[in-house]
């Protein structure tokens, strides 16, 4: 059973990595066509390589760490703000904010439980 499941997380995780890279291919080729390159297309491309590196991590360790897919939610996040059209409500730039400060504590805060600064026992660390 645990095979079974396995090797349907493996497929998974094939199948997103086939699916970023045809996004990225498919932004670069826009680019080409539009003959230009927008900060939207480079934050995007930045979000891709970003979950390239999660799918790597992932092939490598078999478990997501839990900053990776954090990091790549504070991106488009930001990226939201930096593309927010100025007609749009300024409260939500306020709130997305706020989301992003969120995410930001919350990754400081995981990556600090298993840091020797904390003196946090690796084998307790588990169970935080």
């Amino acid at each position: 059973m645990n095979t079974t499941i396995r090797n349907i997380q493996l497929t998974a995780v094939i199948f997103v990595l086939i699916a970023t890279v045809i996004g990225f291919l498919l932004e670069i080729r826009q680019m080409y066509l539009n003959k230009t390159i927008e900060l939207a297309d480079l934050l995007l491309m930045f979000i891709y390589i970003e979950v390239i590196g999660l799918v790597r991590s992932y092939w490598e360790t078999r478990s997501v760490r839990i900053s990776y897919p954090m990091v790549i939610a504070i991106t488009a996040l930001a990226r939201y703000i930096i593309l927010q059209d100025k007609n749009d409500d300024p409260s939500n730039l306020v709130y997305i904010s706020s989301a992003i400060l969120i995410v930001a504590i919350a990754t400081v805060i995981i990556r600090l439980r298993n840091s020797k600064f904390l003196k946090i026992d690796e084998k307790k660390s588990g169970d935080i």
